[in-house]
């Protein structure tokens, strides 16, 4: 049986795909930078090699590691978004879908980054200390950016991870990419082209966004 293909009906509609394309980056732009900070203070609370940090710090963090890492996102955005206005708290459909990208990236980076920084020698941790150097300045200057530049291909893979994961997001009325495909589909009734050409543009991005990160570990963090 042959199939008649047919994008003329989706490609008319591309100012959805524009647009649905245009939030998936911007989702995963603002998700990225975020949950990478709040996977670096994560990682920070929790590493043994840079000294004792209070119990009740290290374990909450601990929990909020496991929870998110041993749960599905599309269950940790459907709590942020029909969870939540139970106790009182209503979000909109986009900053519910920021706030798990960046719950859940904030996680699994908190776990790379952590190996990365236990990866560190004690003696270069002494030797900053030796310096006069401050805790903060300690991390910020001598354990954090060779933390990173061992553990930046695995932090790209998550990224990517991620950045694909924002689909999900669609099912909550966040206008990203899948969300437009899924309407397209609706409109025009050509499902399989329109997600035809939904695949081929998260490969695009996926793509993409692996080499643009890649380049910018070579050129800020690689010989720094």
């Amino acid at each position: 049986m042959l199939i008649a293909l047919d994008f003329s009906a989706v490609l008319a509609s591309w100012p959805l795909l524009v647009r649905g394309v245009v939030w998936t980056i911007g989702l995963t732009i603002v998700g990225t930078v975020l949950g990478l900070l709040l996977g670096t203070a994560c990682a920070w609370a929790r590493a043994r090699n840079l000294g004792h940090r209070p119990t009740a710090l290290r374990w909450a963090v601990a929990s909020y590691v496991e929870l998110v890492r041993n749960t599905p996102f599309i269950v940790q955005l459907f709590f942020l978004f029909f969870g939540l206005p139970a106790l009182g708290l209503k979000l909109t459909p986009e900053f519910a879908s920021v706030l798990a990208m960046v719950i859940n990236l904030g996680a699994y980076s908190a776990e790379i980054i952590r190996a990365g920084i236990e990866a560190t020698p004690r003696g270069q941790i002494e030797a900053a200390h030796s310096l006069a150097l401050t805790p903060g300045q300690t991390f910020r200057r001598v354990v954090l950016p060779p933390a990173l530049q061992k553990v930046w291909p695995a932090m790209v893979s998550q990224i990517i991870i991620v950045m694909l994961g924002s689909a999900v997001c669609g099912q909550i009325s966040t206008p990203e990419l899948s969300y437009a495909a899924n309407l397209i589909s609706s409109n025009t009734f050509r499902a399989f082209e329109a997600f035809i050409l939904a695949t081929a543009v998260y490969l695009v991005l996926s793509m993409a966004t692996r080499r643009l990160l890649m380049w910018i570990g070579a050129r800020f963090l690689v010989g720094r």
